[in-house]
């Protein structure tokens, strides 16, 4: 139905550039709020009311009358209807509805996706954890989020980069050393040297997790690990601290890799924020602002005029002993990001680096590097917490003090995971039920949605046929209300992908996706598909392979599987 809505779309421009002049770029649809007023509506007619110098109605009337004659409402359109205070709800016939199959089938996995732009490069930073410990499930839910928006830039036709930003160097990679060595070294926590009482400050300078254990009995094997970055072979040496250092980094970032691995998540590049001192481009940032006249020293630190650019104060960008803040090293990595050709760039986080948006920005601008003001766009998330039976999970005895993503893939499945962490909005705070993932029912909204494209693939086994065969049959028998439904819907899922991406929404596939399942299921339920009648049978079989198409489609943006068992 994709074409026959850009027809549509022609004719009410044409219809509306004759009502008034200019108006021709007015032309558009909505989904109306209750489905039994239509399948499309127009406000366009109240928005003429006042130019026009008529009643809304009015205005509607003169605009039906318009549309009635041209060609592609002549031939798709059942009725127009004018409501309320100037709407004209548009009523389609079966037949535009039923195009819809057609179109799913012939396009088949590339439903819904537009060609490749060949334009603007894009960039998604997502998970970019420091190799300190196992991934968490807020790290999971951050790698479902990213990956889910990378996946629904690609189906724009977007060219889309996937980074993880990380640090192998300061505070916290020097804990992890430290620790590796002590146990390496025979302590243990608890021990004199090793205080693990939350009351006492010392205790904040160990890792206590099983995994230090492993780190150091493989370092002491003298073990080589291999991660997608980086590989090391340990001295085994316990006083070699930059060798336990990088052993521990590179036995982490293998951890991480197998953790994404699980969870089906790929990077094409991980960059490392200590290169940006080593390359020179920390100083170099500092000096482009300081040039260009957006800093200024004071009580020893230097200062940026970050309030020049909307933030609340000036921000410190290097300190009295002469280290940069945090947000110095974002600007330069930004800039980098930019001059690789990165002209669009999303930034997937927690919603505790809510206060780096506005100085990262403003340094930014502060540069003067070209680059558009609101760059990069940012998603924030709040964590995740795990319950089971009821109580909150709180702690995994690998990771020592919280529930880690393996965790809980193992508990449930990859699946479930990404769902379950992709059906709320990212700033919501979200609950997962291990229980309710386990669940094989409908309330379990991952079963619900995979068990449906399971129950259409049984329905075509348990046919036999020639399923490619099913896009030139005669789709006319496709009359039924439940039918028509399911067919407008499957038709919304171009205009879905659309605006889930350029809202980096992708808990609107999940919501999609359900109610995909819900109307299949009532449209199952509704009429018998494998019936005698020829024709009726091959319609009705052409209808749900087309829905099959789409969940697949779907759940494929999700990165979760379409089961055809279950």
């Amino acid at each position: 139905m994709l074409s026959i809505k850009k027809d549509l779309l022609s004719d009410l421009a044409t219809a509306l550039e004759q009502l008034s002049p200019g108006a021709g770029d007015k032309a558009a649809f909505e989904s109306p709020k209750v489905a039994a007023h239509g399948d499309f509506a127009c406000t366009a007619a109240m928005q003429l009311a006042k130019p026009l110098k008529q009643n809304p109605r009015q205005a509607a009337e003169a605009l039906r009358a318009l549309l009635l004659p041209l060609p592609a409402f002549e031939r798709w359109v059942e009725a127009l209807e004018i409501a309320g205070p100037g709407f004209i709800n548009v009523r389609l016939k079966p037949a535009a509805k039923q195009e819809t199959v057609r179109e799913v089938l012939q396009a088949g996995s590339g439903y819904g996706k537009r060609p490749a732009d060949g334009g603007a490069k894009m960039i998604v930073e997502f998970v970019s954890a420091n190799p300190t410990g196992p991934l968490h499930v807020g790290h999971g839910r951050q790698a479902a989020l990213g990956d889910a928006i990378c996946n629904l830039y690609a189906t724009q036709g977007a060219q889309v980069w996937r980074e993880f930003y990380y640090n192998d160097a300061g505070v916290q990679i020097q804990t992890l050393a430290t620790s590796t060595q002590l146990r390496a070294q025979g302590f243990k926590p608890g021990d004199d040297c090793w205080p693990i009482d939350p009351d006492n400050p010392a205790s904040k300078s160990f890792y206590n997790g099983d995994y230090i254990a492993d780190i150091a009995a493989d370092f002491l094997a003298k073990k080589t690990v291999s991660a997608d970055d980086r590989e090391f072979t340990a001295s085994g040496d316990v006083n070699d601290l930059d060798s336990i250092r990088q052993f521990a980094v590179a036995y982490l970032r293998h951890e991480q890799d197998l953790d994404l691995q699980a969870f089906s998540v790929r990077f094409d590049n991980y960059y490392l924020e200590s290169s940006l001192y080593s390359e020179g481009r920390v100083a170099s940032a500092v000096q482009r602002l300081t040039n260009a006249g957006k800093t200024y020293e004071q009580d020893g630190a230097l200062w940026l005029r970050s309030t020049d650019y909307g933030d609340d104060k000036d921000r410190v960008m290097r300190k009295t002993d002469g280290s940069f803040t945090y947000f110095v090293p974002d600007v330069a990595y930004h800039l980098a990001k930019w001059e690789r050709g990165h002209t669009k760039a999303v930034n997937i986080q927690g919603m505790d680096h809510h206060g780096t948006i506005a100085r990262v920005r403003a340094g930014l601008q502060a540069a003067d590097a070209g680059i558009p003001p609101g760059y990069p766009d940012y998603v924030l998330h709040t964590m995740v917490r795990v319950v089971r039976n009821g109580e909150e999970v709180k702690i995994s005895k690998r990771a020592g003090s919280y529930v880690t993503l393996r965790d809980l893939i193992e508990w449930t499945s990859a699946d479930a995971v990404r769902f379950f962490l992709l059906s709320r909005k990212p700033d919501t705070e979200y609950v997962f039920d291990i229980d309710l993932a386990l669940a094989k029912n409908n309330e379990n909204p991952v079963y619900y949605v995979q068990y449906a494209h399971a129950r259409i693939c049984s329905v075509l086994t348990a046919w036999g046929g020639d399923e490619a065969s099913l896009t030139n049959v005669d789709l006319s028998p496709l009359q039924s209300p439940q039918a028509q439904a399911l067919m407008l819907l499957l038709a919304k899922y171009p205009d879905m992908l659309s605006h889930a991406a350029a809202g980096f929404a992708p808990h609107d596939v999940a919501f999609y996706l359900r109610e995909l399942a819900a109307c299949y299921h009532s449209y199952y339920d509704a009429e018998r598909i494998l019936v005698d009648d020829q024709a009726v049978k091959l319609a009705r079989l052409a209808l749900v392979a087309a829905t099959a198409q789409v969940l697949h489609n779907g759940l494929a943006v999700l990165g979760v599987s379409a089961p055809r068992k279950m």
